[in-house]
């Protein structure tokens, strides 16, 4: 596909209704080339619809949704030869073997060089030889990745791509589009799974009830997220006296056990550890807030797209 000016991936203001409250509804955002977008949301929030419109299996009831400047639907075929695609369920013909199945997709993509096919297939650690029917859902995620990057594509799109694969594919997925994005290529990753998001993605939108809930940049989601404290006081009554003394603060403190509670802070450290050092503390730990903890948060504060370039940036307290 040649070279076109503007974004990758073009969506602006896509809705397709099914009906009670399902599909997409005004979605909109560009993936910029070379870019790892990862799109964030809980299974049913309009993910696979997004894709599946950008496949051009779908048609959109309103709006536009184009890749490379071609519109993915009425010019499907031409996007899709130069399109690496991992759907969220993998549908093959299972009385193949994983090795008939790969070599008719190496006819239908019409490549002459089966280097990398067999490159991505000793890395996966795929044994292909068995029929489809008999794989795992691990070993059928293979077969799929490998058929989604083995031409080489300069735009892949991924629906749920580690679902089934055991850890150390999943850090070894990372790895491969960690080299696809020094390659230049364009992935958009939809995902639930944070830390795959976070380890490979430059930004990241959520989605909710098939609408945009933010969309941002995964440094500024670094720099907002919070420290999540737990602090264990000597005694229950201590620990009831410290949560009601911020129950109107503002300030998230959750309950955890006989004497602890968990409270987020960012931010000066400082009023925090004072604030503390009024109480008699028997254990202090520490940990980072997940991605997961911070968009759910997002969950109760975005109500719809105008919203999305948003609050991640600002506040001190849940």
């Amino acid at each position: 596909m040649s070279a076109t000016i503007g974004p990758a991936i073009a969506i602006e203001g896509l809705k397709k209704d099914y009906g009670s409250g399902r599909g997409v509804f005004g979605v909109s955002f560009a993936v910029e080339r070379g870019e790892v977008f990862g799109f964030l949301g809980p299974n049913g929030a309009g993910k696979t619809v997004t894709m599946r419109n950008l496949m051009g299996f779908i048609r959109p009831d309103e709006g536009t949704v184009n890749i490379n400047g071609l519109n993915c639907f009425s010019q499907r075929a031409r996007i899709q030869e130069h399109l690496g695609y991992l759907p969220g369920e993998i549908a093959c013909m299972d009385e193949m073997t994983g090795t008939a199945f790969l070599e008719f997709m190496v006819r239908m993509k019409k490549l002459r060089d089966r280097t990398r096919m067999e490159q991505l297939i000793e890395y996966f650690e795929l044994d292909p030889a068995r029929r489809i029917r008999k794989m795992s859902k691990g070993t059928k995620q293979k077969v799929g990745l490998v058929c989604a990057f083995m031409a080489s594509p300069d735009i892949v799109l991924l629906d749920e791509p580690t679902s089934g694969l055991d850890p150390l594919m999943q850090s070894r997925f990372i790895d491969l589009v960690l080299e696809e994005k020094r390659r230049g290529t364009t992935i958009l990753l939809s995902s639930h799974l944070f830390e795959e998001v976070e380890r490979t993605c430059d930004r990241v939108a959520f989605i909710r009830g098939g609408k945009l809930a933010a969309v941002e940049r995964m440094d500024d989601v670094r720099k907002s997220r919070k420290r999540m404290f737990v602090v264990t006081f000597a005694d229950e009554a201590a620990r009831d006296r410290y949560a009601a003394a911020h129950r109107d603060t503002g300030v998230s403190v959750q309950k955890q056990g006989t004497t602890s509670v968990e409270t987020a802070v960012s931010g000066n450290l400082d009023a925090f550890v004072k604030d503390l050092a009024a109480n008699e503390i028997v254990d202090l730990t520490v940990r980072e807030q997940t991605l997961e903890e911070l968009f759910m948060h997002l969950y109760g504060t975005f109500g719809d797209a105008s919203n999305r370039r948003s609050g991640l940036k600002g506040g001190s307290h849940e």
